[in-house]
């Protein structure tokens, strides 16, 4: 490792100080490549909903790579006992190098760009570590040639040895530890916070992974039910869903007419190749791509003479959500009706109405679709356990879809009482 001169730190309001002594990393977050990150919002559409919501991937991964490191000092900081394994340090950099560089591949407003354009996040992220044009595949180059891969590989969960991917993608990872505090401290939300210091100190590492002192149940299990209720109450927020909404059919729209005449100059060239390519963009144009690229577009086409993405866009800017109401047994059969009063109104149901799940599993004690373990703890025996055996709570919730599934319509329907009073009486879920 390469040991700058003096540590560099950044003032971070949920970590406190996020320090770097190693130059790779400080390279890296000076990287074209991370500093794109600045520019695009960790919660996609969410800050419509919770005004304070405005922080960046960028201080999102400036977290993980924090936590992480901080994962890796607690390691050598506590009562030994005869079942650990140590930690090989020669990994730290590249645990610390694979948090810092998780979402480098995150395209604009996050989830809903993924769905419409068939892109994974993921992928990107690896194809800017592996490729020979990107900065952050030059920085990691001059640690070894094999470097970019091995980083990739954490990425991908390929890498052979367990720990080193748990720490950066896992039940209770980096990742999800810093975004549950960040998210809850700029949305005002109290549901995300959890003791984080309790849990590092609790740490430790085993043969095939890592798992957690026994005395630490209750800190873990409390990590666990915060995660539930922010996926409730924030991420899945039918507000910010109808946003969303109004989002992918907008970009649908515009799909449509770039597809009839892609030289119409309402798509100029940042944003041409994407609707063009998919996921099949060229990586440099993938890179050029943020949310300030997606907001231009927004605003020329409001302009335009196609009256549905003109509208749409306008809905969007000016935060015009559309309103919903719960799908469910007695709802489903008035949603035909419903959408023969919007068609009335002028409205197509095509670009103006949506179906909607919320669906998390917010734990499980094994997942073969994402290969992730649940959380283990140990006795001094060396005998473990998973946290859903311990905690009678997570039990009640484990393996279990937290679904509030709805249909969004516009919301000036809400002026015909009998659509005003199915959303009064359906807005909720309970």
């Amino acid at each position: 490792m390469t040991i700058l001169n003096s540590e560099k730190v950044f003032r971070d309001p949920i970590l406190g100080f996020i320090h770097v002594d190693n130059s790779i990393i400080l390279d890296l977050i000076n990287s074209h490549e991370m500093q794109r990150l600045r520019r695009i919002k960790h919660l996609g559409v969410a800050n419509l909903v919770f005004h304070g919501g405005e922080q960046s991937r960028f201080q999102h991964s400036l977290g993980v790579y924090e936590i992480s490191r901080r994962m890796i000092t607690a390691l050598d900081h506590h009562e030994k006992f005869d079942y650990e394994q140590d930690w090989d340090h020669k990994n730290d950099l590249l645990v610390q190098a694979a948090a810092l560089l998780h979402d480098v591949g995150h395209g604009a407003y996050s989830h809903t760009f993924e769905h419409l354009f068939n892109t994974i996040h993921e992928q990107f992220t690896q194809k800017i570590i592996v490729d020979p044009n990107t900065e952050v595949n030059a920085i990691l180059k001059t640690v070894s040639a094999d470097f970019p891969a091995k980083v990739a590989a954490v990425i991908g969960k390929s890498y052979p040895d367990k720990r080193v991917v748990q720490i950066v993608s896992s039940q209770l990872d980096a990742d999800r530890m810093d975004y549950l505090l960040r998210d809850a401290y700029y949305t005002g939300a109290e549901y995300g916070r959890y003791d984080i210091e309790r849990i590092l100190r609790l740490m430790r590492p085993v043969k095939d992974g890592f798992v957690f002192d026994i005395a630490g149940v209750h800190s873990i299990e409390d990590y666990v039910i915060s995660r539930y209720q922010m996926y409730l109450q924030v991420y899945f927020h039918p507000v910010s869903r109808g946003m969303e909404v109004v989002l992918e059919n907008l970009l649908k729209r515009a799909q449509v007419l770039f597809d009839k005449n892609p030289n119409d100059p309402i798509f100029f060239d940042l944003i041409k190749p994407i609707f063009a390519l998919k996921n099949d963009i060229d990586l440099k144009d993938y890179i050029a791509l943020d949310d300030s690229v997606f907001n231009t577009a927004f605003n020329v086409w409001q302009n335009v003479d196609d009256p549905i993405l003109s509208d749409l866009s306008k809905r969007f800017l000016d935060r015009k959500p559309l309103k919903s109401i719960v799908l469910n047994d007695k709802t489903r059969p008035l949603i035909d009706h419903l959408k023969a009063k919007i068609q009335a109104r002028a409205f197509d149901p095509e670009y103006y109405t949506g179906e909607n799940d919320a669906t998390d599993l917010p734990y499980e004690s094994y997942s073969p679709k994402t290969g992730e373990e649940g959380i283990k703890f140990i006795y001094p025996d060396g005998k473990q356990a998973e946290l859903s055996q311990l905690s009678p709570l997570v039990e009640a919730i484990n393996g279990k879809k937290s679904i509030d599934r709805r249909f969004f319509f516009p919301r000036e329907l809400l002026d015909d009482a009998k659509v005003n009073a199915l959303y009064l009486k359906y807005k909720k879920t309970y």
